[in-house]
This record gives C-alpha cells, structure tokens and sequence, in this order.
C-alpha cells in the first residue's frame, strides 16, 4: 500500500490500514521534510506565538515508527503510471503499489508577479514561521482575501496589536462558505476590532522598491502601504503530478462515492472530488474533519467495504472572541433563518434550506444549539415546516 500525502489525510490512512489489520508493507510519501502536524492552528495560535511549532506535531516520532511503515518525507511525487502501478519520485525512484491512496491536498493561488520580500502565503507550517517573524518587527499587514484563511489571519495580526487591512473582491467576507448576512456580521466584527475591511474591490498590482513589497494597489485606483502582504486567495488541488496518468482531474481528483478514482486508487482530503449521496451533489472540501473521515472512509472502501461516503460536512472558524460553527453546506441560492438568538446579541444559530430541505445550520457563539441542531442536517428535516415555527428565546433555552 502507497499513500501520497503526509499530511492529516495521509496519516489517518497510514494509521487506518494498521488499526484495520493490514499486515504489508506501508509506505507514506510526503514532500515536506518535516513530520506530520495539523494546520488550523497555523493561522491561530502557531501565528499568535500561543503555540511552540513542535506543538503543532499530529504525532510523535515513537507513534509513527509504531506504524512500521517506509516514512518517505522530503520526497515529491512527479507522476503516476496507472497501468504499471508506480509512483514516480522526484530523483528517478519509483515506488510500486497494489493499493493507493492520493492525500496531495492543495497549493495557496498567488499575485502575479509576487515574488517581492515581504509577500507571504500560509500552507505550510514553514510558511506560518516566516510570516510570524515578519509580523513581529510590527509591520503594516494586507491580507488579501477574506475567506477563512484571510479573515483568521487578518485576527491573528490584530491580536498581536498590528495595523491591518483586508482586501476582498467579493461584497463581503467568508460569503461563499455562510453568505452574505453571516459575511456581514464577520465583516462589522473585525471592524469592531480596529481592522479595516475593503470589500467589493480586487487587487490590481503590488507595488515593491528595492525587491520588497511597499503596497497594493487596488482595481479602484487605491494603494495601500504594506510592508507585509498575506496573500489568502484559495487554494488550487495539488493534482499536477498526475497530469497524462489517465485519472479525471476535475477540481481535483474526481472519484465516486466510494472515493475511487480508478480500481484500488482513492482520494481523500482537499484534493478529493467526490459524489456525496446525502446531499445529491459533488463536492470537494477542505476542512481537517473532512480530511480524517475521509482517509478512514477511502482506506475501508480500499479494503473492500464498499460504502459511500456521505458525510455531514462539519468546520469551524476562530477570530477574536468568537467561534462560528456549521455542519452542512450554504449553497449560493439558499434560503437562510435565524433559529435561536439575535445576531446583535454576539450569541446566535442559523439554519439554511435548499430545494424543500434544511441542509445546513451555523452557530455563532452557540456550539451546543448548532450541536442539536445538526440532526435537522442529518435528517434531511423539510424546510417548510421548519422554517415557520419561531427563533428561540436564549432565555427560554436550559
């Protein structure tokens, strides 16, 4: 068995064909020199300094010689020969499989033209180190983007007492993952905590002296000084090793609901693309919890447990003092209601409906009703019913 990918994904599926009784050689290729660690709280607290990098670590080095696999890290896969079952290694080697699975994730987009000193991306914990100490020398920050990445960021900074703007094409902040009310309420609160948000408005160019980054310059014709810019883009699959393999590459890895790609190849993690049946839709998610459920989930179905998978997606994001939580999806064109709390009150639960049914609902500061709720998610709960009964009083909630 091969797994390409040593991060939570590739891990989890190293550690799942263990706990599931396979006996074979094991060997786990990743391209980071460093042993697997978790990256939420790269944009948290290893950036914040609240953490040691090593805290970040998934394991410790005794736990992964526990897994008597060939630990292949600092190595990149550069292709993949389906017919003759080989993976090609950067240097000539090639690695032979019976079964593989593919956990490459992503790679952060970039500016044209970025390559100035103190531009900076965050992937990799590497890149969370470089970024941390540029931001102690108490620079002006843009963040360029307004998804999770850049608004925990853009957080991060401020709490650490730095001048922050954010730039973000889109009308407001995170409005793809929660749409445009929960965007705007994410919006006021980081303007509430001294960051300026600039929405509505892409970045034209930045501008440098010297081979540093001295601003941005927006598509109205604005510049704003930076001495560090964050670009926060979205990310792309890491799937061009497999170009001419024959796999479907669509938005990643396209696989079925058993997260097959072809006969004994899965995806799992930020790199697959895969039907779930619970919601009807394809989809491909980069969130950790997906990462891990779906490594178990594609090594089982590797093993011959032929079950879809068909999770309710669950992710969260930290910023200042609140915590928004959902389980579900927010398609663009859903309906959305406020179920229990007041938004004005910092302290609510939303829930969102799609085509007569509640596929989502988000907690702002409210895990445990988002907690009850998400069985509303699980059920397929008719919107139209649902959707009349009143929003609960906090007051009335134990």
């Amino acid at each position: 068995m091969v797994i390409v990918g040593a991060s939570a994904a590739g891990l989890t599926a190293a550690e799942t064909l263990r706990r599931r009784g396979w006996n074979g050689e094991l060997t786990l290729i990743g391209e980071e020199s460093r042993p697997p660690y978790d990256r939420p709280p790269l944009s948290k607290q290893i950036l914040t300094g609240a953490w040691e990098p090593e805290r970040a670590a998934l394991r410790t080095l005794r736990d992964l010689d526990r897994l008597k696999a060939d630990l292949r890290l600092g190595h990149r896969a550069v292709a993949l020969d389906v017919p003759g079952r080989r993976v090609h290694l950067e240097g000539g080697e090639n690695i032979g499989f019976d079964g593989l699975v593919i956990a490459t994730g992503v790679a952060p987009r970039r500016l044209p033209d970025s390559d100035l000193a103190g531009v900076h991306v965050l992937r990799t914990l590497d890149d969370a180190i470089a970024l941390r100490a540029a931001l102690l020398a108490g620079p002006r920050v843009v963040v360029v983007g307004a998804g999770f990445l850049g608004t925990e960021v853009a957080a991060a900074a401020r709490v650490m007492g730095l001048e922050v703007t954010v730039a973000e094409p889109e009308p407001v902040p995170v409005r793809r993952p929660f749409g445009d009310r929960v965007g705007e309420l994410v919006a006021d609160l980081h303007r509430d905590h001294g960051t300026r948000v600039r929405c509505g408005v892409g970045v034209r160019r930045l501008h440098g002296a010297g081979g540093r980054v001295t601003g941005v310059e927006l598509g109205d014709g604005t510049t704003l000084p930076a001495d560090v810019v964050v670009q926060a883009l979205g990310s792309t699959p890491a799937t061009g090793w497999l170009s001419g393999s024959g796999l479907r590459l669509r938005d990643g890895v396209d696989c079925d609901a058993l997260c097959e790609a072809a006969p004994g190849i899965y995806a799992a993690g930020d790199v697959a693309s895969w039907f779930n049946p619970h919601f009807g839709t394809r989809m491909r998610l980069e969130h950790r919890m997906n990462a891990t459920e779906q490594a178990m989930a594609a090594v089982g179905n590797l093993l011959g447990d032929a079950t879809p998978f068909a999770p309710v997606p669950y992710f969260w994001t930290d910023q200042y003092d609140t915590r928004i939580q959902a389980y579900g999806i927010s398609p663009p064109d859903a309906e959305m209601r406020i179920v229990y709390g007041d938004p004005s009150d910092g302290h609510f639960a939303a829930a969102y409906g799609h085509h007569g049914r509640v596929v989502g609902v988000l907690g702002w500061n409210a895990p445990r009703q988002v907690r009850t709720l998400r069985h509303l998610v699980v059920d397929s709960a008719p919107w139209a019913a649902f959707a009349a009964t009143p929003a609960l009083d906090p007051a009335t909630v134990n």
